[in-house]
């Protein structure tokens, strides 16, 4: 476990096999993202399957980003990762 400074958080390691899986499920969203000028950026994986994304440009300051976080990007890697229990915003 490594400790995020920002967030608090304990996260797993990066070399655990479930942050290929989640890139993976993230690249495939990202082009959405970027089509309106924003992406994301995974902060951390939590031991309880949490995974801390922070929403970038566009999407950083959106109104609608809670909505695309929880709608777009969380049910996209729940779907392709069934383990991952939800995606939250990170600072």
């Amino acid at each position: 476990m490594s400790e995020n400074v920002s967030t608090g958080k304990s996260y797993l390691p990066k070399e655990d096999p479930i942050y290929d899986r989640v890139t993976e499920a993230l690249n495939s969203v990202r082009p959405y993202l970027q089509a309106d000028g924003g992406d994301c950026e995974l902060v951390g994986i939590t031991d309880e399957k949490v995974v801390d994304l922070r929403l970038v440009g566009a999407c950083g300051s959106c109104p609608m980003s809670t909505m695309t976080l929880r709608a777009g990007v969380e049910q996209a890697l729940k779907r392709a990762i069934p383990e991952i229990v939800r995606v939250e915003a990170a600072p």
